[in-house]
């Protein structure tokens, strides 16, 4: 027996107040309700309500919880004493204001729209002993909770709102529910959600780029590296930064500008650094951007089946060979920065190589992660390359770089500040979609914009992705990543590089081919909340134990 608690694991600035919430997460049936932290500014002033309960079929209850030790003088003024000395309260009237406040709010929004329920509010006093004979005008004696009253505090709440003759009727489920929506969906809550996670992320991206300065120092008296690192290390804003950083130059150094080519496999991570090199200067945006499948187009070869195995992995990479041995000097490239290489075949290389300008001194920067490497096709540059390391996470907050760490490729230190802890919800793989798109919508109430929110799948495509590839096509599909108004709907295969505030990886698969990998990348797209639906058998089993640990899995 266990109240539906919001938020679920909530931080108290008092131990009183923790000692009240645990009795009351298992005192209350699970038909409850249990609210903590409620903030409310309206225009009667700020209002801090400690706990609320819902209690259907009884009426709904503000509770302001008080700690260490409470007394009424002869006067009838409250005061509490703590170490830091006496100081006078007024719980009753604090109580009052709340309640009504937050009455008004909820009635106030056109969701409501019905009759008043009932309401209540309570005074808890966990360390303080109340006779059973007190009583004032404004705390009558149900009304104040003390010391002795802790173990019976569900009973007694509900016996007080069940007591009281104020008229108005007891509320039902529904009533619970769209109470519940009308507080998550406020502005106020959303907001809080979202300003969380823009604080979170200037703060990371400050540390990033005092990250970026320090490698790329590092890498200007070097032509050929291999930049490895894990997920949330910062590998694609680096090789961004690299390739306008070659392309630009610096005459006070002595550094001249050069022509890049800036590459990766997916399709979707190409159309983010297409559009990243699009708001610069135009004398400092790489010659290329793109696929590496693209870069032969460019050059003249013909497309071909996305379902080809033979002709993208033998037939076009001999064929660009050809091609790029028979450019023109001027359509050679100085540098080649290559993002997420790890997806690139051995035959891939030798037309990245044959097009440099000068093969045996031109630049090649490669990043990579190969916990990441999904495809079955595995391959490296023929050539020696200096490796550097990325040993931190700057992107993902502790509790979601915490919950991969164990797939990532080595230990990393979590830079990426705190959030919400990391949800994993049952289920099994064919229900997993429909479980999945609640729990999308559980965001959005939760005050996430539609353009923080993405689901992504393991192994096939969400309809909603079906359907939009097939109106829209690849390239009109993967605009939609940018749409402000839209969910988007994605798979681990595409995904690579890209990432989202809130994120729900829906576990559609049976099969453990690469499983590790893709429970891997597709946790890891999520930079401030992560909801994972899916098989905990099949988490055990593709994540181990220190991954199903950390989801909370028995």
């Amino acid at each position: 027996m266990t109240a539906r608690l919001v938020p679920p694991d909530p931080a108290f600035t008092t131990q009183s107040e923790a000692v009240v919430w645990e009795a009351l997460c298992t005192q209350l049936d699970d038909d409850c309700v249990l609210m903590a932290n409620l903030r409310l500014v309206g225009d009667g002033g700020d209002h801090e309500i400690d706990l609320m309960a819902l209690i259907p079929d009884a009426g709904i209850v503000v509770i302001e919880v008080k700690g260490a030790t409470v007394s009424q003088d002869a006067q009838g003024q409250w005061q509490v004493r703590s170490k830091e000395g006496t100081r006078r309260i007024d719980p009753a009237g604090q109580l009052a204001r709340g309640k009504y406040a937050l009455r008004e709010f909820i009635e106030a929004d056109p969701r409501w729209g019905r009759t008043r329920v009932r309401w209540g509010h309570a005074l808890v006093i966990p360390y303080t002993a109340v006779d059973d004979d007190f009583a004032t005008p404004e705390l009558p004696r149900s009304i104040i909770h003390g010391r002795d009253d802790l173990p019976r505090l569900a009973d007694r709440l509900r016996a007080q709102l069940r007591q009281q003759e104020t008229g108005h009727r007891v509320p039902k489920d529904r009533d619970i529910e769209d109470l519940l929506t009308i507080w998550r969906g406020r502005r106020h809550v959303e907001a809080s959600i979202v300003a969380e996670a823009e604080e979170r992320e200037a703060t990371n991206n400050a540390q990033l780029t005092q990250e970026q300065a320090m490698l790329l120092r590092v890498t200007r008296l070097l032509n050929r590296v291999d930049i490895r690192g894990g997920a949330g290390s910062g590998k694609t804003v680096l090789a961004l930064t690299q390739a306008k950083e070659l392309t630009r130059g610096s005459g006070t150094e002595g550094r001249p500008s050069q022509r890049v080519a800036l590459l990766c496999y997916s399709l979707g991570l190409a159309t983010y650094l297409q559009r990243e090199v699009d708001v610069v200067k135009r004398k400092h945006r790489p010659a290329y951007v793109g696929t590496f499948h693209g870069l032969g187009r460019l050059w003249g070869a013909p497309d071909g089946d996305r379902d080809d195995s033979p002709f993208w992995e033998e037939e076009l990479p001999a064929l660009m060979l050809e091609l790029a041995q028979g450019l023109p000097e001027k359509e050679k490239f100085d540098a080649i920065v290559v993002d997420e290489a790890q997806d690139f075949a051995t035959s891939w290389w030798a037309p990245l190589l044959a097009a440099l300008r000068d093969p045996d001194e031109g630049g090649l920067y490669i990043y990579s992660d190969e916990k990441q490497r999904l495809f079955e096709r595995f391959g490296r540059p023929p050539i020696e390359l200096v490796p550097l390391v990325l040993d931190h996470n700057l992107r993902n907050t502790k509790q979601i770089a915490g919950a991969f760490e164990p797939l990532a490729p080595a230990r990393m230190r979590q830079l990426g500040g705190d959030g919400p802890e990391v949800t994993f919800i049952p289920t099994t793989a064919d229900e997993a979609v429909d479980v999945a798109d609640d729990q999308v919508d559980q965001l959005l109430d939760a005050g996430w914009e539609p353009r923080h929110v993405a689901l992504i799948t393991t192994q096939s495509r969400h309809p909603q992705q079906i359907e939009l590839t097939e109106h829209r096509g690849q390239e009109g599909y993967w605009a939609s990543f940018w749409d402000a108004d839209e969910v988007f709907y994605g798979n681990v295969l595409g995904c690579k590089g890209m990432e989202r505030r809130a994120v729900v990886l829906c576990i559609n698969s049976d099969a453990t081919a690469r499983a590790a990998e893709r429970l891997y990348v597709g946790m890891s797209r999520a930079t401030d909340q992560l909801v994972v639906v899916g098989d905990p058998a099949w988490v055990r089993e593709v994540g181990g134990y220190e991954v199903a640990r950390k989801l909370g899995l028995p």
